[in-house]
């Protein structure tokens, strides 16, 4: 093998470890945002079109508690990521309990409008508010990881991945090891069962929403340095994740995590191949094609469909 064999293989080899770290960082935040919106439908019955208003939510938060009051980063997240819960139970009771009560039949198509109605209105209240004005920070912590020579991945970008797999993992021990988690699971499955048992259906659905909340403000503080707060800035989020629970399958929770890797990486792959913009056009291409072929999603899911509710 001559010398300029060597250096072709060597950087295929970069290439290659570049297209897959960066499709994995950007997957953790996919799967961050997935199962949230997962989650709220499986258990809720809700296509939720204001996701990305508490992704924002989060990242406002995170701003404002470390730029303005100056606490230290991972109490700024934990800050943003615990005001999403409480804005997401705040909204629940607010709009969704209400109209719950009222929708009987037409719950799926109200539900709906109501989040994008819900979207629309948060979006004007936060542009009213801050402006849009962009408001960010160059980053939490200064240090670099040096994956390979020349090739260095900033702390941020790590540690929004470690939060992300982190808070997943959680929420897996949640559900399947506490009593309210397991009563989350029991009204996804059979919601007409868990009322016969004595489960309060307000208070899971009120906990699922929080929950579904917390995990969207937790990926928008956690990459505050990479994506800075602004009115419109959940947009981007919501259609990656709804991608992700469309190619795996709506409700499917651990498919999502999965799902959110495989976009990730399959958009770093489109970007690297195909330039920049043509990870969208991918990642809408591979939609269409699942849709025609297994319109279940990749996973399938044990959720019924909005038609069968």
């Amino acid at each position: 093998m001559d010398l300029a064999m060597l250096q072709n293989f060597f950087d295929l080899n970069a290439d290659v470890i570049q297209v897959a770290l960066t499709g994995t960082l950007r997957g953790g935040l996919y799967a961050l945002m997935a199962v949230g919106l997962a989650l709220v439908f499986g258990v809720m019955n809700i296509c939720h079109f204001a996701h990305g208003e508490f992704y924002v939510i989060g990242a406002y938060a995170a701003y404002f508690a470390h730029v303005v009051f100056g606490l230290d980063p991972i109490l700024s997240i934990a800050s943003a990521a615990m005001l999403s819960f409480l804005a997401g139970a705040v909204a629940e009771k607010i709009f969704f309990l209400p109209l719950r009560r009222r929708s009987k039949n037409e719950w799926v198509i109200n539900a709906f409008l109501l989040t994008a109605g819900l979207s629309v209105a948060l979006q004007s209240l936060f542009k009213l508010i801050w402006g849009v004005r962009y408001r960010g920070i160059t980053q939490y912590w200064k240090t670099t990881f040096e994956v390979l020579p020349g090739m260095a991945v900033a702390a941020d970008r790590i540690v929004a991945l470690g939060i992300a797999l982190g808070a997943i993992f959680l929420l897996w021990l949640f559900l399947q090891k506490t009593r309210l988690g397991r009563a989350i699971r029991a009204v996804s499955q059979d919601e007409r069962g868990a009322m016969l048992v004595g489960i309060d259906l307000d208070q899971i659905y009120m906990l699922t929403f929080a929950l579904g909340s917390m995990l969207a403000g937790l990926g928008g503080a956690s990459l505050l340095s990479l994506t800075p707060a602004y009115p419109f800035a959940g947009n981007k989020p919501l259609i990656s994740s709804w991608f992700v629970v469309t190619i795996v399958g709506l409700g499917n929770v651990s498919g999502a995590v999965l799902g959110g890797f495989i976009v990730g990486i399959f958009e770093s792959v489109a970007y690297f191949a195909l330039g920049q913009g043509w990870q969208d056009v991918a990642s809408l291409g591979m939609l269409i094609l699942l849709l025609l072929f297994k319109p279940t999603g990749l996973f399938g899911t044990q959720i019924k469909s909005v038609w069968e509710r």
